[in-house]
């Protein structure tokens, strides 16, 4: 039965997930945040922009007539998460969750995990003086005040606040093993910095083989009940409630 699908997007994994309920035969909609100025387009129909809270939301599904609310966002936007569970309670509209799985350390890496940016931040000074921070550059202004040369890796320039000493490298992944290995020997990086949002672990790789200590700040932890960790089970969660 064809369903109206509300997909939160912005991942690798959300883009996928829209092709693939699209080649089903439903009418998907994927909402991005609108935090670059040219996203990659998924299949299906599109908005950009927020939705102005739970309510907004509440609002949105029910003037659309949307039979499900899927959340395939960034593992670090809790925000929204937070809110997809506050709508789908007060619509009735049900929630399916996708969220890909977490890096596990592998023999070799030494990882320093904290819980917040703010603590990866205050712990920079211990483990390095010339930093790779891949944590977004909206997460920039955390980091403003170490006193060490940091480079920096985003799809668009960062704002301010940010470090003094940075250099910014304007790219999107996916990444090599190899092209993150010479990246940080061409910068001399001594430690890496990044959230534990899964996916590709290039980076993670190359540290591993420079011997580069990694700063790994832990996701936020989701609500209870189910959550899929791959596109393919999100269709097969959705093929259930028909």
């Amino acid at each position: 039965m064809t369903k109206r699908i509300l997909l939160l997007g912005g991942t690798t994994e959300a883009r996928r997930l829209a092709g693939l309920l699209v080649a089903d035969g439903h009418r998907v909609t994927t909402s991005l945040a609108g935090r670059t100025s040219e996203p990659l387009r998924p299949a299906g129909d599109v908005r950009i922009g927020g939705f102005g809270g739970v309510d907004g939301l509440v609002a949105h599904l029910r003037d659309e007539r949307i039979d499900v609310l899927i959340d395939a966002t960034h593992p670090f936007a809790a925000t929204i998460t937070r809110n997809a569970v506050a709508a789908s309670g007060a619509s009735g509209v049900p929630l399916l969750i996708l969220r890909r799985p977490g890096w596990t350390a592998r023999p070799g890496d030494e990882w320093h995990r904290v819980a917040s940016l703010a603590e990866a931040a205050a712990r920079v000074a211990e483990l390095g003086r010339r930093v790779f921070l891949t944590t977004g550059r909206q997460e920039l202004g955390a980091f403003a005040d170490v006193d060490c040369f940091v480079l920096a890796r985003s799809v668009e320039p960062p704002g301010t606040p940010a470090p003094r000493d940075l250099t910014v490298v304007l790219d999107r992944g996916p990444f090599t093993v190899e092209s993150e290995r010479q990246l940080m020997l061409d910068h001399r990086i001594d430690l890496l910095v990044t959230k534990d949002s899964g996916g590709s672990d290039a980076k993670l790789a190359a540290a591993r083989a420079l011997a580069i200590p990694v700063l790994m700040v832990d996701r936020p932890a989701l609500p209870a009940g189910p959550v899929s960790s791959t596109p393919e089970e999100i269709l097969a969660a959705l093929r259930r409630l028909s």
